[in-house]
């Protein structure tokens, strides 16, 4: 197992890094000199000159060639230090370490619905295939999957704040308790929720074809002691892996959701530094980003071999 993972982690370092530096040449050729933007938007009719701005790219160190910034950037990096915000000059870790736990904590309570839900109702649909039980879970599926996440979020305002009135309009966050947080987690879930059904349903459908399943049946053996012990675990193989690309897409709709409802989460503070051209903000946000795909890849590499040994076994000597 720990061959098998510093195998995997030998393989993300070099992408990590690459996708640091695509980033950070994005922002220093293309997004603008965040010190010009700052005189520029700065309220009233503000003198500045040439030379003004230039001290102060001077001290930001924004004066210096690309690779030199870069390669400051990137030591500094390796040392823990993110830097401080050309806008507000507070230490950029404080800022994330503001934010990342609140889209932290949206992200897996958007997770744990979609498996809690989308497992068992996969599961039935596979099962009871062609029924009018798997009709329902297909078509339910479908109709979620269809719905934008611009969309979502003004029809269950309208449920459950106007038709059935039973919360405010959520704006702001209290905590993933909150009836604030209901809207935004629903919102996240609901469209990843069709991919999770869609695919337990055909795993179940691919399983329940194999001979061992016809014998266990044969055997008497009751069907819920069938699905648990001999039907779940080749199943939730592919679904896991599903689950993991579903994390790393969520990152994208969190955006939307938490500008819309004012969560000063990872995806409301990424919204702000792009507007604002922080850029010590933004590469730290990227960083964060590439980390939550490398860790949504090792939790499916942690959970792999756990329920196919032979996956472990066979990256071991692929690596060997």
């Amino acid at each position: 197992m720990g061959r098998y993972l510093i195998g995997r982690f030998i393989k993300w370092v070099p992408s990590a890094v690459i996708v640091l530096f695509l980033v950070y040449a994005l922002a220093f050729y293309g997004a603008g000199d965040p010190i010009k933007l700052i005189f520029l938007r700065a309220p009233g009719d503000v003198v500045w000159s040439p030379e003004q701005i230039e001290a102060l790219r001077e001290e930001a160190g924004l004066d210096r060639p690309f690779l030199i910034q870069f390669g400051d950037y990137f030591w500094h990096l390796l040392q823990g230090n993110l830097g401080n915000s050309i806008i507000s000059n507070r230490p950029v870790i404080d800022i994330i370490s503001a934010a990342a736990p609140i889209s932290i904590q949206i992200g897996l309570a958007a997770t744990a619905i979609m498996a809690i839900i989308g497992i068992p109702l996969g599961v039935l649909a596979g099962l009871y295939q062609n029924s009018w039980l798997d009709n329902v879970t297909v078509g339910f599926a479908l109709f979620v999957w269809a719905i934008p996440v611009y969309v979502a979020g003004p029809l269950l305002l309208v449920l459950l704040v106007l038709v059935l009135k039973i919360m405010q309009v959520p704006y702001g966050w209290d905590g993933l308790f909150s009836t604030k947080a209901i809207i935004p987690v629903v919102v996240l879930a609901l469209a990843p929720l069709a991919l999770v059904i869609r695919q337990t349903r055909v795993a179940v459908i691919d399983v329940i074809s194999e001979d061992y399943i016809r014998t266990a049946y044969a055997k008497g053996i009751p069907q819920y002691v069938v699905v648990y012990r001999h039907i779940l675990r080749p199943v939730l193989t592919p679904v896991i892996t599903t689950l993991g690309l579903i994390m790393i897409t969520m990152i994208n709709g969190a955006i939307l959701v938490e500008t819309v409802f004012g969560i000063p989460g990872l995806g409301y503070l990424t919204v702000n530094s792009i507007i604002e051209v922080d850029y010590p903000v933004i590469l730290a946000i990227t960083l964060i980003g590439t980390f939550l795909v490398m860790a949504s890849n090792l939790l499916v590499d942690l959970v792999y071999p756990i329920l196919d040994p032979r996956a472990a076994k066979a990256e071991v000597e692929e690596v060997g």
